[in-house]
C-alpha cells in the first residue's frame, strides 16, 4: 500500500485527532486570514487618504526667513507668473494662488454684526479681500468648510473681470443674490470698483468665531478675482506678486518629481517658501488604521506560534502512539522518508481543507470585527480632536499645558470604514502560511522517526 492512500485511511480511522488537527488548523488559518485582510484593507484605506490629501501641495511662506534688509518684519512673496511656471509642470492638474487686501463695503452696502472688529477698528465697514486665481482650489471649498450655494466659482478665465463671492448671511443682510452688484472700495480709501457677485457660499463657522488667518468674522469675507483687486488699487505697481498657492497634482506618487521641477523653474524665488503635503492631516486621519493593524498583526502572531506549539505536540504524540505500526511498516521494508511524507500528508490535507474553510468563515468575521475595532478607535480619536481647546487669546498656551502644534486639522476626521476583500493571493499567503506550520510543526516527530529502529520497537516497544 503507499503512503498517499496509507495517509488518507489513518485520517480516517482517527477521526478524533483528525477533528482536533483541523479545528486548530482553522483557527490558526482563520486568525491569519483575518490579519492579512485587514493589513490589506487598512493599507488600501491609507493609500486612499494619501492620494486625496497627498495630491495637494501648499506653497506657504517660511517663517524661519521672514525679514527685511532693515531689520523689520517683511513676509516673502512670489511673482505670479513663476507660480504659472510651477503650475504649467506636467504634474499639475490644477493650482490657485491668492493675495489680500482690505477693502470696504459701499453703496449701502454694510457688514454682519456679530463678530470680530473689522481689519481697520469697529464700525469702518471694511472687512479682507482675498483675491484668488481659481477659488475651486482652495483648501477650504475642497475641504467642504466652504460650500458654494448659488452661482459659478472664480475661474482662470475670470481674471480680468470684476467678479466676487459673497457669504449667504452677507447676501442676506444686504439682499443680495447672484448677478447683483456690489461697490468696493479699496483699502486707500478712495478708488472705488463695482463687482459682479458671481456666487454666494456658505461658511460652517459661527459668525462670531474669527478667521485665523484674517481674524475677521467668516460672515464677512470677500473673494475677488486678481483683476478686481488690481482695480481697487492693489497690486497695481509692478507685476503681480502673492504669498500663497495651491497645486494638485495628478498623482500623488508625483511629489518628489513635481518639487524637483519647481525649484528648477523657480529657482532662488522658491528659497523663502517651502512645498508642504499636508502630513498632519494624513497622519490625524489614518491613526486608528494603525492601531487596528498592529492588533490584528499581534493577534495573528501569537496564534500562529501558539497553533504552532499545539501542532508540535499533537504530531509528537502521533508518533508515539502509532510506534509500533511505524515498526511493522519499517520491519516489511518501508522507507523511512515515506513514513515521513505519510506524517506530512496528513497535515498538509488537514491544513488545505482549513485553509478552504477559513475562506468562508474569516471574510464576514473580519468585517464586523475590524469595523468595531476601528470603529472604537476612530470614535475615540474624534473625540480627542472635538476635546481640543485654543489657548485663550493673547497666550501660547503653554503655561495651560497645551501646544498650539496639536491643534486638529479641521475637515480630516479619522477613517472609522475599511473594505474587506478576499483576494486568491491572500489565499495563498495563508495556505503558504499554514503549510509552513505544519512543516515546523512536524520537524520534531520527523526527527523522531529517523532514529526509529524497528527490532527494538517489536521486541521492546520502544
Amino acid at each position: 500500500m503507499n503512503f498517499v492512500k496509507r495517509a488518507a485511511l489513518s485520517l480516517w480511522a482517527r477521526k478524533s485527532r483528525t477533528l482536533i488537527t483541523l479545528a486548530t488548523f482553522l483557527a490558526i488559518s482563520v486568525m491569519v486570514l483575518a490579519g492579512v485582510l485587514i493589513d490589506h484593507g487598512t493599507a488600501r484605506a491609507e493609500q486612499s487618504v494619501k492620494r486625496s490629501v497627498g495630491a495637494e501641495v501648499d506653497l506657504n511662506q517660511d517663517l524661519s526667513k521672514i525679514g527685511g534688509a532693515g531689520g523689520g518684519l517683511q513676509a516673502p512673496s512670489i511673482a505670479a507668473a513663476t507660480v504659472d511656471k510651477i503650475g504649467a509642470l506636467p504634474q499639475v492638474q490644477s493650482y490657485t494662488y491668492t493675495t489680500f487686501d482690505r477693502a470696504f463695503l459701499s453703496g449701502g452696502a454694510t457688514l454682519v454684526a456679530g463678530g470680530p472688529p473689522s481689519p481697520g477698528g469697529a464700525n469702518d465697514n471694511s472687512t479682507m479681500d482675498l483675491a484668488v486665481r481659481d477659488s475651486s482650489v482652495l483648501p477650504n471649498f475642497r475641504s467642504g468648510q466652504l460650500t458654494l450655494v448659488s452661482g459659478a466659482p472664480i475661474g482662470p478665465a475670470d481674471h480680468d473681470k470684476h467678479e466676487v463671492l459673497i457669504e449667504e448671511r452677507l447676501a442676506a443682510k444686504n439682499h443680495l443674490r447672484v448677478g447683483d452688484k456690489l461697490t468696493l472700495i479699496g483699502n486707500d480709501e478712495k478708488t472705488t470698483a463695482v463687482f459682479t457677485v458671481s456666487g454666494i457660499f456658505r461658511d460652517s463657522r459661527a459668525t462670531s468665531d474669527s478667521d485665523p488667518d484674517y481674524e475677521i468674522s467668516p460672515a464677512n469675507m470677500l473673494y475677488t478675482t486678481l483683476g478686481g483687486l488690481a482695480a481697487l488699487g492693489s497690486e497695481s505697481d509692478g507685476p503681480l506678486s502673492v504669498g500663497s498657492a495651491t497645486f494638485i497634482l495628478r498623482d500623488a506618487d508625483g511629489q518628489n518629481g513635481f518639487k524637483a521641477g519647481a525649484k528648477q523653474v523657480a529657482g532662488s524665488a522658491l528659497d523663502p517658501f517651502t512645498l508642504d503635503v499636508n502630513t498632519k492631516a494624513i497622519q490625524q486621519m489614518t491613526g486608528p488604521l494603525g492601531s487596528i493593524r498592529g492588533t490584528a498583526t499581534l493577534a495573528m502572531w501569537l496564534m500562529g506560534l501558539a497553533g504552532a506549539a499545539v501542532l508540535a505536540l499533537l504530531a509528537n504524540l502521533a508518533v508515539k502512539q502509532r510506534r509500533k505500526e511505524y515498526g511493522v511498516l519499517l520491519a516489511m521494508g518501508e522507507k523511512k522518508r515515506k513514513l515521513i511524507g505519510q506524517q506530512v500528508l496528513e497535515i498538509a490535507a488537514v491544513a488545505i481543507l482549513a485553509v478552504g474553510l477559513s475562506s468562508l468563515i474569516a471574510p464576514s468575521l473580519t468585517r464586523s470585527a475590524g469595523q468595531w475595532l476601528l470603529g472604537r478607535d476612530a470614535t475615540a480619536a474624534k473625540q480627542k480632536i472635538a476635546a481640543w481647546k485654543p489657548p485663550p487669546p493673547g497666550s501660547t498656551g503653554l503655561g495651560q499645558g497645551i501646544d498650539p502644534n496639536d491643534q486638529p486639522v479641521p475637515n480630516a476626521d479619522p477613517v472609522d470604514k475599511i473594505s474587506v476583500v478576499l483576494d486568491p493571493t491572500d489565499l495563498i499567503a495563508v495556505g503558504g502560511v499554514g503549510l509552513g506550520i505544519g512543516l515546523l510543526a512536524t520537524a520534531i516527530p520527523a526527527t523522531a522517526l529517523l532514529r526509529l529502529s524497528p527490532r527494538t520497537i517489536l521486541t521492546k516497544g520502544k
